[in-house]
């Protein structure tokens, strides 16, 4: 099995069953089929190999808002909403994504923990990718909306690591539709 093949595996565990749930390497490691012993030979503990799966996961994400920020065929406003789509075909597929980092940022609620810190950095990543395209848009508060967009994004996000249910995604996204909405309407003056 690849280092990248482990790292998703892990992914898929701590989605399945969250990070509480996870309490030791060869429970994060689920049924991979490797030993301990293999397992230690890249991550001493469950705390490193939780570390590398949430990095390889903000990589991910990081790709992923990089494609879409350079995809020439969506509008800004469809750039914002893409991770609905993304959270629904997830859902669908029976993976629960729910937020990894914000359960990190709850679990190792410390600071200076390097966890905590990866999570912190993958949340302020997310506002940043929001406040770019809100600022493209030349909102008149795009401080003000992209904290809105990322606040409806991290509830829908937790609801999904509790409720797992579809419809919570669908709510989020048209609340986050009309907060866009409002935001654009404020722009041209029709709310002064």
């Amino acid at each position: 099995m690849q280092r990248e093949e482990i790292l998703e595996h892990a992914l898929n565990v701590l989605e399945q069953n969250g990070l509480a749930a996870t309490t030791s390497l060869e429970e994060l490691a689920g049924d991979s089929g490797l030993s301990q012993q293999q397992l230690q030979q890249f991550w001493p503990d469950r705390d490193a190999l939780l570390y590398d799966a949430l990095r390889f996961h903000a990589q991910q994400i990081d790709a992923w808002r990089r494609q879409i920020t350079l995809d020439k065929h969506l509008n800004a406003e469809q750039k914002l909403l893409a991770r609905y789509n993304v959270l629904t075909e997830y859902v669908r597929k029976g993976r629960f994504p729910g937020c990894l980092f914000i359960a990190a940022c709850s679990f190792y609620p410390q600071p200076d923990q390097p966890i905590h810190q990866l999570a912190e950095q993958q949340k302020q990543s997310s506002w940043r990718f929001t406040h770019e395209i809100l600022v493209a848009l030349e909102l008149d508060n795009p401080l003000m909306v992209a904290d809105q967009l990322e606040l409806i994004l991290e509830g829908c996000l937790s609801r999904l690591l509790v409720k797992r249910n579809l419809i919570d995604v669908t709510t989020a996204q048209r609340l986050a539709e009309d907060v866009l909405g409002i935001a654009l309407c404020r722009k041209h003056g029709a709310l002064a």
